[in-house]
């Protein structure tokens, strides 16, 4: 209990501020408004914790698909939502001392500084808010799919392999910064999947280390895109309040998370969480039917076709590199012990 003591003062800090703004803003009837995303993201914080999907793989949909909301309003409140929760989760990780790929991390992140402000400047202005909900329903299938058919393979990893080391700081400034600019400034959430995918299927990581990773890589990212749209582009209306109601919640769900899933292991989890991307994937093509037409489904899936292949892809250059790495790994034989000169 000793280390977690960053975690305490953090969240005595952070409910210090949260409640401050409730009494001097007079929100309680805000809070009442919106307590509905309160609920949901309390699944969602656990989401965030214990897996690579972030809070807003249940945050999104919800506002979106079941409330109605823009698309636009969704991506926002993922990066603020996930300012709070995944920022609690990572102090609650770095303070537990759990291993990190550091070398990779350190690169994504600086990867992810420079491509978050400039997708949300230069590329998601430009994307229309029925091109969101698609591309968020698309990336999370694939996951969905990836891990409904590779769960055990990816489960069984026990520690990147030698030879993938070579590639840390290039894999990890490339995901970093790509992720950043296409999937994280689009749709609030994603590069933290896209450093995991590379993680468990290229560098064979754990995922006692490869999901840490990747929660600290989202939270990093969406302080960095709520910095950007708090000084440059401002937020959707709508935003804050529901951000008011959820932030107390996911706070302590996401750290919650990661606690759970270090005693019953992530591969429960990780089966729900895949069922339930697969199932948002539908009920996204059901609601945007009538825009999308039977063109626009069959592209759908033929994009989570080929994101899996690209899944695919990874793996079999991951076993490559494993299979370079076996005479690394080795053991060296015993030097030959010769006889005694006469």
């Amino acid at each position: 209990m000793r280390r977690l003591w960053p975690w305490f003062l953090w969240l005595t800090a952070f409910y210090a501020v949260w409640l401050g703004l409730v009494i001097t803003g007079s929100h309680w009837q805000t809070l009442r408004d919106h307590y509905g995303i309160a609920i949901a993201m309390a699944l969602g914080s656990y989401v965030a914790g214990s897996t690579p999907m972030g809070g807003g793989t249940v945050g999104f949909p919800i506002l979106v698909l079941l409330f109605g909301l823009p698309a636009t309003l969704g991506r926002d409140f993922s990066f603020a939502v996930q300012s709070i929760g995944m920022t609690s989760a990572s102090i609650f990780i770095l303070s537990r001392r759990q291993r990190l790929e550091w070398v990779l991390l350190r690169w994504a992140l600086v990867g992810s500084l420079l491509g978050t402000p400039l997708g949300i400047l230069f590329v998601a202005p430009h994307i229309p808010g029925g091109v969101i909900k698609v591309v968020f329903a698309v990336t999370w299938a694939s996951f969905g799919v990836l891990h409904l058919y590779r769960i055990n393979a990816i489960c069984s990893n026990i520690g990147e392999t030698p030879a993938a080391h070579a590639f840390d700081r290039k894999v990890g400034f490339t995901v970093g910064f790509l992720g950043a600019l296409t999937v994280a400034s689009v749709t609030g959430v994603g590069i933290d999947m896209v450093l995991y995918a590379v993680m468990v299927l290229l560098m064979r990581s754990d995922l006692k280390s490869a999901i840490p990773s990747s929660v600290i890589v989202m939270a990093f990212t969406s302080l960095v895109g709520v910095a950007t749209k708090k000084l440059l582009t401002g937020f959707e209306p709508g935003v804050y309040e529901n951000w008011l109601a959820a932030a107390p919640v996911v706070a302590l769900g996401a750290p919650l998370g990661v606690f759970i899933v270090s005693r019953i292991g992530r591969k429960p989890t990780l089966l729900v969480v895949a069922v339930l991307c697969i199932g948002q994937f539908f009920w996204t093509m059901h609601q945007e039917f009538a825009v999308l037409g039977a063109t626009g489904l069959a592209a759908a899936i033929l994009g989570v076709a080929l994101m899996n292949g690209g899944f695919e892809w990874l793996w079999r250059i991951g076993d490559r590199l494993e299979r370079r790495s076996v005479p690394m790994i080795l053991p060296k034989p015993p030097r030959p012990v010769l006889p005694p000169n006469p």
